[in-house]
């Protein structure tokens, strides 16, 4: 098996949007799409964003352990399948979940060597602009979640890299090089030259070098950062 990637962020924070874009520029990564009880929104479709199952079905997958993780989000379950993780496997590929902070942390349980990317939002004004554009959501799950969005930010200093999403093409270019730098790391390659430039773009966003950014986000939310333990 290559490298596992756990990619998390709140809702609204663009992650997913994120996830499309580097699908399309760095080859042999494998993505699990995760089973969810909820309804699509939206022009979501089965089998693309999620596969949307009853309560019945995802409550028999879970008995059955089919699942790598799986966990309660708003009311509905999500679940990411094992089978996601053992075909990438067997095909050599590295694979990308993207899953909420529950998930990761059952995933780091099982997996210690995985990668986690922590995606945030410039600022809180900002998050609740996108929940608001996009149009999905009542107001009063908009104001959930922005709650629970300050619940999952108070864990950002769980995940190896953190990603602060404000300019798209940015944002891509970021993720991009800390997938390509971790899959270089690794296979044990060697870097040459023209690898610097990635290296250091992804070495940025590694959570020692980026915090000082991360302090006036975690203001506009009102979370106390942790004292180190």
């Amino acid at each position: 098996m290559s490298c596992v990637f756990i990619i998390s962020a709140p809702s609204g924070s663009g992650k997913s949007t994120l996830v499309e874009k580097v699908r399309q520029v760095v080859p042999r990564l494998a993505f699990s799409i995760s089973y969810t009880t909820r309804q699509p929104r939206g022009k979501e479709q089965n089998g693309r964003e999620y596969f949307f199952v009853s309560r019945e079905t995802f409550e028999q997958m879970q008995q059955r352990n089919e699942f790598l993780e799986s966990a309660e989000v708003f009311g509905n379950g999500y679940g990411s399948a094992k089978r996601f993780f053992e075909q990438a496997r067997e095909r050599g590929d590295d694979l990308l979940l993207d899953i909420d902070v529950q998930g990761a942390e059952q995933i780091k349980r099982k997996l210690p060597d995985a990668v986690t990317i922590f995606v945030l939002p410039p600022d809180r004004k900002t998050l609740e602009l996108r929940l608001r554009n996009r149009s999905l959501d009542k107001e009063e799950v908009i104001q959930r979640r922005l709650v629970t969005a300050h619940r999952e930010i108070e864990k950002y200093r769980e995940y190896d890299y953190i990603l602060i999403n404000d300019r798209l093409e940015e944002s891509i270019a970021a993720l991009e090089a800390i997938l390509l730098a971790e899959r270089m790391k690794h296979a044990g390659t060697e870097p040459v030259a023209a690898d610097k430039e990635m290296l250091a773009k992804a070495e940025s966003c590694r959570l020692r070098n980026i915090e000082a950014r991360v302090q006036p986000i975690l203001a506009s939310f009102a979370v106390v950062a942790a004292p180190r333990g």
